[in-house]
């Protein structure tokens, strides 16, 4: 018992001690995970077969998989150009010294994430329902246009998904903008105000560059995101089987093959070829903006 006191309180063991947690969850949900997931992706579990690479080489001839690649990357595409400016710009006005009402702002542009995705997920269906009395067919109407099938049409159904996504992640982003650009000294803002510089100037040369490591951050996840959505899909188009496979995502399919259908093995597949494609797109846009270089000092 002295022995484990002692050991307990070590110096030397303590920071063992305090992050053997943190170990312990890394190698049982993730590491484990993962090392599982590979050796099924060469497996056809339900007939408990070793089959090598024939998963991998069935997803190169899968049209199903290559749509879901162009849609979740579509996806992630549209994501990255509406939820990082925006967000940033949204959140630059937040921290002038001009605007009111801060924390009311901040709530309301947060409390989209706090709602429920099913719930979320039948609204927006409602709203771009096909009768004449959906919310978007009547904004349409309105204006002398006839009213559309908004979820059966490839970019209908895709402006809908992105509207779905800027709704629920513009506050969330606008918080991490905000954070960012509150670590700014005001001092740079007073020097630049003094030398002339307009609001938007000082946007572009001081906010934009020293909020950097944020957007970086911001961009890193929303790639993961992208290409990782699920449920908004499934429940705008209540269901994983979307007219034309046109909201079908690499997640979407995943859970067709493994949950549906059965086959983990090739699940397991398109699992890894997810993470390997998000891993890829993901260092390489850290080695272009620098975050692997040295800072000079």
């Amino acid at each position: 018992m002295n022995k484990v006191k002692k050991f307990l309180y070590s110096q030397k063991a303590a920071p063992y001690v305090f992050i053997l947690p943190f170990v312990l969850t890394v190698i049982l949900f993730w590491v484990f995970p993962i090392a599982n997931g590979v050796l099924l992706s060469f497996q056809d579990v339900l007939k408990n077969k070793w089959v090598g690479m024939s998963n991998y080489k069935r997803l190169l001839s899968d049209t199903y998989f290559r749509k879901a690649v162009w849609n979740s990357f579509k996806y992630m595409v549209g994501t990255l150009v509406l939820l990082i400016p925006f967000p940033m710009l949204f959140a630059s006005m937040l921290n002038s010294k001009l605007m009111k009402a801060k924390g009311f702002f901040k709530s309301v542009y947060f409390i989209p994430a706090l709602t429920s995705v099913v719930v979320v997920g039948t609204i927006f269906r409602l709203m771009f329902g096909e009768m004449d009395t959906a919310l978007a067919n009547q904004i349409l109407n309105f204006f002398g246009h006839s009213s559309i099938k908004w979820l059966k049409g490839e970019w209908t159904g895709y402006f809908a998904l992105l509207l779905v996504a800027c709704w629920r992640w513009t506050g969330v982003n606008i918080l991490y903008f905000l954070a960012g650009l509150q670590n700014i000294s005001t001092d740079l803002y007073e020097a630049a105000s003094i030398d002339g510089a307009t609001k938007w100037q000082q946007f572009k040369s001081i906010s934009v560059p020293l909020v950097k490591p944020t957007t970086i951050y911001v961009l890193t996840i929303s790639i993961y995101a992208g290409l990782s959505m699920f449920l908004e899909s499934y429940m705008l188009w209540k269901g994983n089987n979307s007219p034309q496979n046109i909201g079908l995502t690499i997640v979407g399919y995943l859970y067709r093959q493994g949950i549906e259908k059965r086959a983990m093995g090739y699940a397991c597949a398109v699992g890894l070829v997810l993470l390997i494609i998000v891993m890829i797109i993901n260092i390489i846009q850290l080695a272009l903006t620098g975050t692997f270089k040295k800072e000079e000092r």
